[in-house]
C-alpha cells in the first residue's frame, strides 16, 4: 500500500524543500552560488574563528541544517533522502565556513558519509585548508561499549554539536574544538523505540515491516535494526527500558547533572513525548541526578517514522558551559 505525502516529485523533494527552508530562513542562511545543497549560516563564519561544519542525509530534520547559525554549526552539506551529501558541497561548505583556523567535520557514523567527507578533507588539503573529522557515536543500541568507535550517530548529535559550535564560536584553538567535540560525544547516550515505519518520497511504501501490536526498541533512524521487538508496552515500561540501557554505561552518581533530550521520529506527538519525559524525570530525580535542560519535541526525526529516542548528556562544568552558550540558528536558539 502505498503512502501519502505533500510533495510534487519525489526526485525533487530535497531541492524544493530547501528552496523553502531559505525562503523562511533567509536571514539565518544562505546557499553557496552554483550549489544549493551547501547551505551556510549568514552570521557564523570569521576570521580565525574554527569553522564547523555538519551534514549528513536529508529526511532528518531539523537535523542537520536547522542547527546551522551563530554559536553553533558554520555550514551544513545537504545529501539526498538517508544519503550521504556527496564531496562538492562538503568541499563548499568548507571553504564557506574556513576562517583560517581550521575546519571541524562532524557528522554521524555511516560508511558513506565518511567516505565522502574524507574526499573533501584530501581535496580541501590541496588548497591548504585542513579538515579534522569528530565523528558522532551516541547510539547505545547500535554497537556493544568495547566497538563503541562502531556506533552510529543519532539525536545525540544535537548536543554534541552544540558543544562543537560552542567551542568554536568561542574562538579557541582547533585543538580544543576538537577536544570538546570528542568529549561531548563521549558523554553522550541516546536510545530509540520505533513503532511504525516511514516511507521514502521516492517509493512511498514502507522502509520495514512492523506488526500493529509491536515496538522495537534500539531501532536506528533510516530503519536499522533495533536490538529488541515485541509487544507494545506502556509508556512508562518503555522508556525505563531505555533509560536502563543507558544508565548501565553512563553510570552516574548522586548529584551529577544532564541534559535530557525527548525526541520525535517524526509522527509521535508532543503528548507522548511528555509523558515519557515525566517517567524520565521521575527516574532520574529517584536515583539523586540533576536534570540541568531539557528539550522535547521534533529535533532529528526520521521522515514520518512513528517512535522516540531518549538522549542523555551527562554534564560537567565544562560541557555545562558549551551546552549553556548562546546560539542562533535557522530552527534552535538558546542562551
Amino acid at each position: 500500500m502505498k503512502t501519502k505525502k505533500l510533495i510534487n516529485d519525489g526526485a525533487h523533494a530535497v531541492d524544493e524543500m530547501l528552496v523553502g527552508v531559505l525562503a523562511a530562513h533567509g536571514r539565518h542562511l544562505y546557499a553557496v552560488e552554483g550549489t544549493p545543497r551547501a547551505i551556510v549560516a549568514k552570521d557564523g563564519p570569521r576570521r580565525g574563528k574554527v569553522g564547523l561544519v555538519i551534514g549528513g542525509g536529508s529526511g532528518h530534520e531539523p537535523a542537520f541544517l536547522g542547527f546551522v547559525g551563530k554559536g553553533l554549526a558554520d555550514a551544513c552539506a545537504v545529501g539526498n533522502v538517508f544519503a550521504s551529501p556527496p564531496p562538492d558541497p562538503i568541499i563548499e561548505c568548507a571553504k564557506a565556513a574556513s576562517g583560517d583556523a581550521g575546519v571541524l567535520f562532524m557528522y554521524g557514523n555511516y560508511a558513506g558519509d565518511v567516505m565522502n567527507f574524507d574526499m573533501a578533507a584530501e581535496m580541501l588539503a590541496m588548497d591548504d585548508i585542513e579538515a579534522r573529522t569528530v565523528l558522532t557515536t551516541d547510539d547505545v543500541a547500535s554497537a556493544p561499549l568495547d566497538q563503541k568507535q562502531k556506533r552510529r550517530g543519532v539525536a545525540g548529535n544535537f548536543f554534541i554539536f552544540k558543544a562543537a559550535g560552542a567551542a568554536c564560536d568561542r574562538m579557541l584553538s582547533f585543538d580544543e574544538c576538537e577536544r570538546i567535540a570528542r568529549k561531548a560525544n563521549d558523554h553522550t547516550y541516546t536510545m530509540g523505540v520505533a513503532l511504525a515505519p516511514c516511507s521514502l518520497p521516492q517509493t512511498l511504501r514502507p522502509n520495514f515491516d512492523i506488526g500493529a501490536d509491536e515496538m522495537e526498541i534500539g531501532m536506528g533512524i533510516h530503519g536499522e535494526p533495533g536490538v529488541q521487538r515485541g509487544t507494545l508496552q506502556p509508556a512508562d515500561e518503555v522508556v525505563d527500558e531505555m533509560l536502563d540501557r543507558i544508565l548501565v554505561e553512563m553510570s552516574p552518581s548522586r548529584g551529577d547533572k544532564v541534559a535530557v533530550l525527548v525526541n520525535s521520529l517524526g509522527s509521535t506527538p508532543l503528548m507522548e513525548l511528555y509523558i515519557m519525559n515525566r517517567r524520565l524525570a521521575q527516574r532520574l530525580s529517584d536515583i539523586g541526578v540533576d536534570v540541568h535542560a531539557t528539550w522535547v519535541g521534533n529535533y532529528c526525526t526520521s521522515l514520518e517514522m512513528a517512535g522516540a529516542s531518549i538522549t542523555l548528556h551527562h554534564l560537567d562544568g565544562e560541557l555545562q558551559a558549551m551546552l549553556d552558550h548562546p546560539c542562533d540558528c535557522a530552527m534552535f536558539r538558546a542562551g
